[in-house]
């Protein structure tokens, strides 16, 4: 059937139409592309494969960054310690006033730090406080040494030949965020492209140190870490012990935990003991009652009772590497004396219910916390002592260690300070 001229005509001029529009809308697409890429490797100096920050979910439209200043970047170095990515995809989907929303941040930094770890303090919560879900870090796997939350990836990649300025280099570190919203976990597809990020963007920074080794490939399968805190019956990573030790079935010791699986390549290995509220109640009314009757001459009188999940805890933690060599036990404003956790030494802070073991494993200084919530401290200080001893001979056995330094028995006691 032959086709009127005037109907092939028309036909042509929709289909060059669309063509162009196509052309136009493909253009603007590559656009948005190359300028997404630019303007992530004038946030990051370059470091941050910008291909895998815009592959995850949150990423499309128009892409901005956070302008940094002078103190924004190492100044040994000029690298960035952090960078911030905005995008108009992440705005719309929150609905954001401005158009656009920061879902992306990459960290990176080296080893020995300018600022030292410094252990939990007393005054922490190891719950969410506003009520959402706690995940505890699990690690990497996939012979690197990294640690997964529900949110970011954080690896860690040796190097002793480095140099950052001046100044010699033991380890560096990078780490990929994903601002999720409201708290929640980021999903599998984007927990890989994190972790591949984060691995790659060590290996950038590796090339620009001068450091010899390299992280291998990230692993295809980054699994979510569980929710918590679980009964302590069911430990079987980082708390084992802790379950098998029969202590969660007695007051006053913590009846749940917060753990991850165990991995000797992690610089920060953690296992929390967390009193519920049923359990935190109890105790407080226990040992009020035996303080003294009535409290005339009680703790009770000293110490309130905890008001939310997780207040009163126990968190246990294992630092390796140039992480513990140098380790403060509590944060130190200007004028206040420095509480190191000495490699090789043991004790307790002399301000706050804070206790450090160490030992050497593999030939690499370790360093053992117990921090104490404030509140529970005060009344159970004396009968934790036990309870560090397992923690520190779990660990130390796992992991194979030697010349193994345990607080004094008089750092326990209550009435030490008379002492």
């Amino acid at each position: 059937m032959r086709i009127p001229d005037g109907v092939r005509r028309t036909v042509n001029v929709v289909l060059c139409l669309a063509a162009v529009v196509a052309v136009g809308w493909s253009g603007r697409e590559i656009w948005l592309v190359w300028d997404g890429r630019r303007q992530i490797d004038a946030a990051c100096a370059g470091l941050v494969p910008a291909g895998r920050v815009l592959a995850l979910s949150e990423a499309g439209g128009t892409i901005t960054h956070r302008a940094l200043d002078e103190d924004s970047f190492d100044p040994d170095t000029g690298i960035a310690h952090d960078c911030e990515i905005f995008s108009t995809e992440a705005g719309e989907r929150a609905g954001t006033d401005t158009g656009i929303r920061w879902f992306f941040t990459a960290r990176m930094g080296v080893l020995p730090a300018d600022r030292p770890q410094v252990a939990d303090s007393s005054h922490e919560n190891l719950l969410d406080l506003l009520g959402g879900t706690t995940y505890p870090p699990q690690p990497l796997g996939g012979g690197i040494a990294g640690r997964v939350t529900g949110s970011s990836v954080t690896v860690q990649l040796p190097c002793e030949e480095g140099k950052a300025g001046d100044r010699p280099v033991r380890a560096l570190w990078a780490r990929a965020e994903l601002n999720t919203r409201g708290g929640s976990r980021a999903g599998g597809r984007d927990r890989a492209v994190l972790a591949e990020t984060a691995v790659l963007t060590a290996n950038n920074l590796a090339d620009r140190l001068g450091c010899a080794d390299r992280l291998p490939d990230a692993p295809d399968d980054v699994p979510a870490p569980p929710a918590g805190p679980v009964p302590a019956a069911r430990a079987e990573g980082t708390c084992a012990w802790y379950g098998k030790s029969g202590l969660a079935d007695r007051s006053p010791y913590p009846d749940e935990v917060l753990e991850s699986r165990t991995d000797d390549r992690v610089w920060d290995e953690h296992c929390g003991l967390v009193l519920g509220f049923g359990r935190a109640d109890a105790v407080y009314y226990d040992e009020a009652d035996e303080a003294g009757e009535d409290g005339e001459d009680g703790e009770h009188r000293r110490v309130n009772s905890p008001d939310t999940p997780g207040e009163w805890f126990v968190s246990l933690h294992t630092y390796a590497g140039p992480v513990a060599e140098d380790l403060r036990l509590t944060a130190t404003d200007d004028g206040e004396p420095v509480e190191p956790a000495t490699p090789g030494k043991a004790g307790r802070s002399a301000t706050d219910p804070v206790w450090w073991a160490s030992s050497v494993c593999d030939g690499r200084p370790q360093i053992h916390t117990m921090t104490l919530a404030r509140g529970y401290a005060e009344l159970v200080e004396p009968r934790t002592e036990a309870l560090f001893r397992a923690y520190v001979d779990d660990v130390t056995t796992r992991r194979g260690c030697t010349d193994v330094v345990l607080p004094d028995h008089s750092t326990f006691r209550a009435d030490r300070d008379q002492a």
